[in-house]
């Protein structure tokens, strides 16, 4: 049972709206804050002056500074709402989604590689990162954001927003060898669904809710009103989950006639396995060997020499795997003789194990190479283990079915021989390996390809990578072949997965919302019924987490620190706020007014306090140190996308292209197995680089050097603030990165045929005029130096990375 019960702790109290402070000037931010300060005898800084507030309104809002002609405007225009149009104009910038999407990739560990040692890359990620960026543009309620992200596909199916926003739950680190590599009735295949399935928990609670339930996967929550019995039956709503690239349709009816092809072509294909494969049997079995490294192999003999197109490898089924005995590593060779003297190589799979296949075919090209007789050598053998056990010197080498073809035709089989074979009829045996046609077999093959033809006859759909139920390839089982049906989650003891204790039920947390934890579900309801209740569960007008959370978040990208100042944690182990009815005042107005973020954000940057200076007080200082009551806004350093964004405005390079995948800042080599992403072979000049940040191609395992100096998030965390460090590196990085001086020659070129290069350079870049020091000091500079190198110095001034 809990520690401590939920009444115990401010953020699981019911959340009332408070009275607002009476006798202080201001909005009702104010009115709160001025209170506070009162009580604390703080007194409040003064308005800072016009311009400074642009910036400030300019980089909070949008993340790149004010046009120089719109802050000049601004300082002149000296109508009372001069401040409100401004702010009006950066809401509606398509700007202020791209800043602010940001934000919550962050939170959600958006990456667009997988992680882990085979980091490989995700191309269709960034279907996530444009909703999120359209979400915000478009101000979608927030309610709706979140049930979108939990249960999109059901609560609005056949809709892009609906499929594309379940990259909330694939938006973290993904073990690709535990999931592909490894049976899911292995420990290391149980140890990496369960892994997956907290990241999903975690992700949910954390950034939606800001409650530690992971904390909870080995125990009760030590201080946290949470049990283990709860977090597995949160574990449990994502039992039939896994991250995959998923097909969708902006169409509604293509949509649902490719999902009544698809599910026609699986229930054919499903026909045709059940056939025993391409002979009437298993297919072809090796003798046992007892070491792995010996070679066998088996050839088909097609009775003549004929230009082959190419040749189809399928895998045995036995024992529960669509792969039995394929080998981890062969090679296909070609040959005009039987004992293969001369011999051309069409595929050489022993350099590296080869990916399972699964119940994928394995198609050979072969370019029209001429033979008579083609052979499969497998070099590394597979163990014929049972109930997920490798058997001790058990190794074998099998295929379910050989086909080769020519002249567009699958070819007769002259005769089938190998290095050794078991010969176990009807079962195994090597002329099960080649096809003998039936007609219930022609039937059915017919009927598959009349079925991908009119597939193929569709429009080409997109594709997502989300939360999905997988089909399965390889040892990567999905839950498609179980009609959908979650996989059981039990509890498990200590959290380790060789001691499973009850079965877990779908639910949540107790208490938050209503008494019950366990979700209210028909007897034979779908994996999607569990995820929209708890998306109504997360998003309940009475889910006093869920607004505090995002009321919370808002703030802290206003002042630098949330009235919270653990964003992700709202338990006992994280802080108290500092104005506790601010915070659940602000989180009643959202929550009742729509939801609307955009209001929220105009209601607080809309305060005095917000526009207040950030120059110190000796007297306030010693009274509040920190700052925690907010008598002078906070000065802040620009986030790491902010300052390479800002670089590229001003050196005039910016691509202000919007959406569509992500722009890669390296070379890749060896994608196929574990690539590496070369930063320092990139070109800083190539301008399809040249895009805003939020739009850069995130990896996982090896960051981007720069971005990584200057303190960008970590895409493997759920990052509810981002570090600030004060480092050599980051002034190296900004004098002498490939990027920052190829940059700074473009912001050359651009000033050096103006009639005052320090002034102009300084409007540029800081907004303002320049000082008569600055124009001496970086004229002399520039003199010396060259127009180029004094760029190189601007970039690194104080004020170009930091806003008051």
């Amino acid at each position: 049972m809990p520690l401590l019960a939920q009444e115990d702790w401010w953020s699981t109290r019911a959340l009332i709206r408070p009275d607002v402070p009476e006798g202080v000037a201001g909005n009702v931010v104010d009115r709160f804050i001025q209170a506070k300060q009162a009580d604390r005898q703080l007194t409040g800084a003064k308005e800072a002056e016009r311009r400074m507030l642009a910036r400030r309104l300019s980089f909070d809002l949008c993340g790149i500074p004010l046009e120089t002609s719109r802050v000049e405007a601004f300082v002149k225009d000296e109508r009372e709402d001069a401040y409100e149009k401004l702010l009006d104009e950066l809401l509606a910038s398509p700007r202020y989604g791209e800043r602010w999407g940001r934000h919550w990739l962050d939170a959600v560990h958006f990456g667009e590689t997988h992680g882990y040692d085979k980091d490989q890359p995700r191309e269709n990620a960034w279907r996530y990162r444009d909703y999120v960026i359209r979400s915000l543009n478009m101000d979608k309620p927030y309610e709706r954001f979140v049930r979108e992200q939990l249960a999109g596909d059901v609560l609005w199916p056949q809709t892009e927003d609906g499929i594309v926003a379940l990259g909330f739950l694939s938006a973290g680190p993904w073990d690709l060898i535990g999931h592909m590599e490894v049976p899911e009735e292995k420990i290391d295949g149980k140890v990496a669904r369960h892994l997956d399935r907290d990241d999903m928990v975690a992700a949910t609670m954390n950034v939606f809710c800001s409650l530690t339930v992971q904390c909870a996967q080995c125990h009760d929550h030590k201080v946290d009103p949470v049990t283990i019995e709860d977090y597995y039956s949160l574990q449990s709503v994502f039992g039939a989950l896994d991250r995959a690239d998923r097909e969708y349709d902006l169409d509604r009816g293509v949509g649902l006639e490719r999902s009544r092809l698809n599910n026609d072509l699986r229930l054919a294909n499903e026909k045709v396995r059940a056939l025993g494969g391409p002979g009437e049997g298993l297919g072809y079995h090796s003798q046992v060997a007892k070491r792995q490294d010996i070679e066998k192999w088996v050839q088909v003999d097609l009775g003549k020499v004929v230009p082959i197109e190419k040749v189809t490898l399928i895998g045995a089924r036995e024992y529960g795997f669509d792969d039995f005995g394929f080998p981890h590593r062969f090679k296909v060779e070609v040959s005009e003789s039987e004992n293969f003297l001369e011999r051309v190589v069409l595929r050489d799979e022993t350099g590296g194990d080869f990916l399972r296949p699964g119940m994928e075919r394995v198609v050979v090209q072969a370019g029209g190479s001429r033979g008579r007789y083609v052979r499969v050598v497998a070099t590394k053998l597979w163990n014929r283990r049972r109930a997920g056990q490798e058997l001790s010197g058990d190794w074998i080498f099998a295929l379910g079915g050989f086909e080769v073809e020519a002249a567009g035709m699958v070819m007769p089989v002259v005769d089938v021989t190998a290095f050794d074979s078991i010969e176990a009829m009807p079962r195994w045996g090597k002329a099960h390996l080649v096809e003998k046609r039936s007609a219930a077999r022609e039937s059915i093959e017919r009927e598959v390809k009349r079925i991908e033809e009119q597939l193929r006859s569709l429009p080409q759909a997109r594709v997502a990578y989300v939360a999905t139920v997988h089909q399965g390839s390889g040892n990567f089982v999905g839950r498609g072949a179980f009609g959908g049906k979650p996989r059981e989650v039990k509890v498990l003891d200590r959290g380790d997965v060789t001691r499973p204790l009850s079965v877990a039920q779908p639910g949540a947390v107790p208490g938050i919302v209503g008494e019950g934890g366990i979700f209210e579900l028909p007897e034979n309801h779908s994996e999607g019924e569990r995820r929209v209740a708890l998306a109504d569960w997360v998003a309940h007008r009475d889910n006093r987490l869920t607004w505090r959370s995002i009321v919370n978040r808002v703030w802290q990208g206003h002042f630098g620190t949330g009235l919270v100042d653990t964003a992700n944690d709202f338990g006992r182990l994280g802080g108290k706020p500092s104005h506790p009815e601010l915070l659940d005042w602000l989180a009643v107005e959202f929550r009742d007014g729509g939801g609307s973020l955009k209001n929220l954000h105009r209601l607080i940057v809309s305060s005095a306090v917000y526009k207040q200076e950030s120059q110190g007080d000796s007297v306030n200082e010693l009274r509040d140190g920190s700052n925690r009551f907010l008598w002078r806004q906070n000065r802040r350093r620009l986030e790491a996308e902010a300052i390479r964004d800002t670089v590229l405005i001003v050196a005039g390079k910016m691509n202000w292209e919007m959406g569509g995948p992500s722009f890669k800042d390296f070379v890749i080599e060896k994608p196929e197995h574990s690539p590496h992403y070369l930063y320092e072979k990139a070109n800083p000049n190539d301008k399809a680089t040249h895009r805003r940040s939020v739009y850069r191609f995130v990896v996982r395992s090896q960051p981007q050097p720069f971005m990584e100096a200057l303190d960008c998030a970590d895409p493997s965390l759920l990052v509810d603030k981002r570090g600030e460090t004060t480092t050599a590196l980051q002034a190296l990085a900004m004098m002498n990165s490939p990027f920052v001086v190829k940059m700074a020659e473009h912001f050359a070129r651009r000033i050096e045929e103006s009639e005052d290069v320090v002034g102009t350079a300084i409007e540029l870049s800081l907004g303002r005029v320049a000082t008569s020091e600055e124009m001496d000091v970086l004229g002399k500079y520039a003199k010396t130096h060259g127009v180029t190198a004094m760029c190189r110095v601007i970039f690194n001034l104080s004020e170009f990375g930091y806003v008051d």
